[in-house]
């Protein structure tokens, strides 16, 4: 699903332009859900979703259009439970051309073995939430750190939205993580009321938007690679 506005196209690198790859049927199916339990339309919000899972993105949907979104696949945005986001690139050059590493392992470090599992070991997040209740600072560290870097996300979300958000909607499996969702909301409920939706609804969206169609409610909408 690619509704990003043009602006937010633009990467700073001629020739390379952000691209929207997303968890784009959760993030569909959580926002209207979040609008029909706020008895409105999602064609009538600014929302921002963020997707919680082994990756992670976040996006601004405004009425109805998903206009920016960190692009989690490539690495853009908060690191989550086994991948980096975004990392410094001096270090990741030298890495690169080091000789050390192929093309797949960098690409492994990034995908698959970056982010909590890089440095914990473990990407399951009720293994780490036990360590951090037990005492494990370091673990407290890099879990605490997860969280920081998805309220910088959130937070700029919101001014592209100008501060005019009216919910904040976290979804997927660290969802049903109270540790996850409570140091979140500690930081970005200033912004806007905290909706949580834990777990993935891929399938119900799927069919909800077969039925949105069939009942006329939505013209059927034609996606290209």
């Amino acid at each position: 699903v690619d509704e990003m506005e043009d602006i937010a196209r633009i990467s700073g690198m001629k020739d390379i332009e952000r691209t929207s790859i997303f968890h784009a049927l959760n993030h569909k199916a959580t926002a209207r859900q979040a609008a029909k339990d706020n008895n409105t339309q999602y064609e009538k919000l600014n929302l921002i979703v963020a997707h919680l899972g082994g990756g992670i993105s976040v996006a601004c949907h405004h009425k109805g259009r998903v206009i920016d979104v960190n692009n989690a696949l490539d690495g853009e945005g908060p690191m989550s439970p086994e991948r980096s986001g975004s990392v410094p690139l001096g270090p990741l050059y030298k890495m690169c051309f080091s000789g050390k590493y192929t093309y797949n392992e960098i690409k492994q470090k990034h995908i698959g073995k970056g982010g909590i599992v890089s440095y914990l070991g473990t990407n399951d997040a009720k293994e780490i939430i036990v360590r951090v209740r037990t005492g494990d600072s370091y673990a407290k560290l890099i879990i605490d750190a997860m969280v920081y870097q998805i309220a910088k996300e959130i937070g700029a979300c919101a001014t592209v939205f100008k501060g005019n958000v009216d919910f904040i909607v976290l979804t997927g499996g660290l969802a049903f993580s109270d540790y996850v969702v409570n140091e979140l909301k500690d930081r970005v409920n200033f912004i806007a009321p905290v909706l949580t939706y834990p777990s993935e609804h891929e399938m119900l969206a799927l069919a909800q938007g077969v039925l949105r169609v069939l009942r006329k409610e939505e013209i059927a909408k034609e996606y290209t690679i």
